[in-house]
C-alpha cells in the first residue's frame, strides 16, 4: 500500500527512467476524486485503447465519452514510447475487478483467475492506455513495449514494489482481453529484469502489507438490471447501460451458465440465455424462464455468489 505519486513526482521519475513525457492540457487536477478515493494506491494496470491515431486517442482518453466521464488512466503509452500524461488522482480506468487479485497483487504473489467482478479498481490502480486496436494483429513496436517496462519499471521503484505489482486489465476483470498481442508475464519479466538491474530487489523489500477488509457484497438493483435486460444493449463496445450486470454475469461465469468472453457489462441475449438456465435450473418453466431477472431468481444467485439485491 502507497499514498499515490504527486504529478510533479510522476514526472520527475518518468523522465529519469529515460521516458518522453507530454504533459496534456491541465492533467495535474484532471480526475474523478469527486466520485471516490483514489488510494492506497498497490500497483499498475496496462490497457489497450483499441483506437489508432494518437492525437485522437489522447484527447479520448483525456475526456472520456458518453457514459464514461474521462480521465480514463493516467497516462497514454503511444507507438513511439512516448508516454502522454492526461490525469493525476482517481480515472475511470479499471472498474470493478477481483478482490482475490488485489490481495495477490498486494503481496506479490501468483495470481488467482480473476472471476468477481466486486472491487474497486480506480482507487488502487494507476492505469495506462497503450494504443493498439487490440485485435492480435496491431503490431506492438519495442519502442512502445519498451515504454510500458521503463513506466511500470518508474513507478515500482518508487514505490518499492516488484514486477508482481503490474497487471493488465484481462487479469482484474472478467470478460475483459486487454492489453492483447504480448502476455503480461513477459511484460513482467522484463520489468523484474530493469528493477534488478537498477536497484537489487533485497535492498528495498515491499512493506508487509495490513490484511484487507472482508469486502462489502456488491449490490444489484432489480429495477435497472431488468430494464438492461429488457433494452437487449449492442455487442461489446458500446457504453455499460447498468453497471450491476457485471456483478450478474460474474455471477453466471461461476455457475457455468455463461461463457467468460461473454461477461462485458451488456446484458445482450447470451446474457439473456445464461439467466434463462439458472431460472430453469431453479424449476421455473414457459414464461417463467425468459431470461428476464426476478426477484426470487436473483436473490438466490446473490445468495449463492456474494452479492444483494434491493428492489
Amino acid at each position: 500500500m502507497a499514498s499515490p505519486l504527486s504529478a510533479s513526482k510522476l514526472v520527475e521519475i518518468l523522465r529519469a527512467e529515460g521516458l518522453t513525457v507530454h504533459e496534456v492540457r491541465e492533467w495535474r487536477t484532471h480526475n474523478r476524486n469527486h466520485k471516490g478515493p483514489f488510494g492506497p494506491v498497490n500497483g499498475v494496470m496496462i490497457h489497450h485503447t483499441v483506437t489508432k491515431a494518437t492525437d485522437a486517442s489522447v484527447a479520448l482518453c483525456y475526456d472520456g465519452y458518453s457514459g464514461l466521464p474521462g480521465p480514463l488512466c493516467h497516462g497514454v503509452i503511444d507507438k513511439q514510447g512516448h508516454v502522454h500524461l492526461v490525469g493525476n488522482g482517481r480515472a475511470n480506468h479499471a472498474g470493478l475487478g477481483d478482490d482475490d487479485v488485489l490481495r495477490a497483487v498486494i503481496a506479490e504473489s501468483a495470481l488467482p483467475a480473476d472471476n468477481e467482478a466486486s472491487t474497486d479498481g480506480n482507487r488502487h490502480f494507476y492505469g495506462f492506455e497503450c494504443i493498439n486496436l487490440g485485435d492480435g494483429k496491431d503490431p506492438w513496436p519495442e519502442a512502445q513495449l519498451l515504454a510500458i517496462e521503463r513506466v511500470s519499471a518508474a513507478i515500482c521503484r518508487h514505490h518499492g514494489w516488484m514486477e508482481r505489482s503490474v497487471i493488465g486489465h484481462l487479469e482484474w476483470q472478467p470478460g475483459k482481453v486487454d492489453p492483447r498481442g504480448f502476455t503480461m508475464d513477459s511484460m513482467r519479466a522484463r520489468i523484474g529484469k530493469r528493477l534488478n538491474a537498477g536497484k537489487p530487489a533485497a535492498s528495498k523489500p515491499k512493506p508487509k502489507p495490513k490484511p484487507l477488509p472482508a469486502p462489502k457484497k456488491p449490490t444489484v438493483d432489480l429495477s435497472k438490471l431488468v430494464a438492461a435486460a429488457r433494452s437487449n444493449p449492442a455487442a461489446k463496445g458500446t457504453p455499460v447501460t447498468y453497471s450491476g450486470v457485471t456483478v450478474v454475469e460474474a455471477a453466471l461465469v461461476d455457475a457455468g451458465l455463461l461463457s467468460k468472453r461473454y461477461s462485458d457489462g451488456h446484458f445482450g441475449t447470451a446474457t439473456v440465455d445464461a439467466y434463462s438456465a439458472w431460472q430453469r435450473h431453479l424449476g421455473y418453466r414457459g414464461r417463467d424462464a425468459d431470461g428476464i431477472p426476478g426477484k426470487t431468481s436473483l436473490k438466490k444467485l446473490g445468495d449463492k455468489y456474494g452479492f444483494k439485491v434491493v428492489a
